[in-house]
This record gives structure tokens, C-alpha cells and sequence, in this order.
């Protein structure tokens, strides 16, 4: 025959669906074809850490002043925002000219959750952040507290009505 071809899919132009089965794409993708790559990590790249280490990422980036605060609103109860709006300002994690890079981060179990400590490096040495942990009634953890190695945030108590 001439005129005709015969095409075997290569490795790039196989499906890549779910076990390999059918095509990834929306409704009129053409089977076989080639989907593009993501250029970033999928956003579950970042929740495969675990919880400990997600949150010192978290808290890592608003203390540098790569966040703002608020970004920590939803995964914050109790003091730990508060604490965060002081430290922010302070913190020897920002300012340098040189990122702040994760060192190591450890968890310990508590009755209430976890208590967490990490090592930061810094342009000038490393330092110690340390943070509590709580699982809330849905199942969701967030930050109740959190302390530099030689700043400590104090949030004046609230006054209780009477």
C-alpha cells in the first residue's frame, strides 16, 4: 500500500490516565495525544511532607517576609497569629539578602497534638524556631503557638468578661 502509514505510539504519545487506561484531558481531548507537562511541581507535592515539616516550610516563609501574615489566617488558632504579626517584623530569618533554608524538623506527640523544632540556616548561622500543633475538631492542624530561639512573642491576655 502506498500513500499509508502505520503509527505505534511512542512512550510520549501514549495515554497517561489513570494506570495507564484512556486519555488525560477534558471532554474532546483526542485520544493519543500528547499532554503537556506541568512547568511547577503539582500542588500536592507540598502535602506530602509531613505535617511538621509542611507547617515549618509555612511558618519559614512568613517569618522571611516572603508571605504576608495573613497568608497563616486559616491554619492559625489561638495566639499563634498574633505571635506571627510580632515576630514578622523582628525576625532574623528575613532581610540578608540570603533565603532562609529548612535545616531539619522534628515532632514530638502531645496529649493535644504535636510539638514541633526546627533548625534554620540563615546568611548568618542557624537558627531555632519551635511551634505547637493542634488537631482540631475537623481534623485539620494548625499552629497554636510559635517561638524563635531568642525572641519570644508575649500577646497580652485578653481580658474575660465578667
Amino acid at each position: 500500500m502506498t500513500g499509508t502509514t502505520t503509527h505505534t505510539p511512542t512512550a510520549k504519545a501514549r495515554p497517561r490516565g489513570p494506570a495507564g487506561i484512556g486519555p488525560r484531558g477534558g471532554a474532546g481531548a483526542r485520544p493519543g495525544a500528547a499532554v503537556p507537562r506541568a512547568r511547577t511541581a503539582p500542588r500536592t507535592a507540598a502535602r506530602a511532607l509531613p505535617t511538621h515539616a509542611y507547617f515549618a516550610e509555612r511558618l519559614l516563609l512568613v517569618l522571611s517576609g516572603q508571605r504576608p501574615v495573613h497568608w497563616m489566617l486559616g491554619q492559625t488558632v489561638g495566639e499563634a497569629y498574633e505571635q506571627l504579626v510580632q515576630l514578622a517584623p523582628t525576625t532574623p530569618f528575613g532581610g540578608h539578602g540570603i533565603r532562609p533554608v529548612l535545616r531539619r524538623c522534628h515532632a514530638q506527640p502531645t496529649t493535644t497534638g504535636l510539638e514541633a523544632f526546627a533548625s534554620v540556616t540563615t546568611g548568618r548561622g542557624v537558627r531555632a524556631m519551635a511551634f505547637r500543633l493542634e488537631l482540631g475538631a475537623d481534623r485539620r492542624w494548625r499552629c497554636a503557638a510559635v517561638e524563635l530561639d531568642d525572641l519570644h512573642a508575649r500577646v497580652p491576655p485578653q481580658p474575660t468578661s465578667p
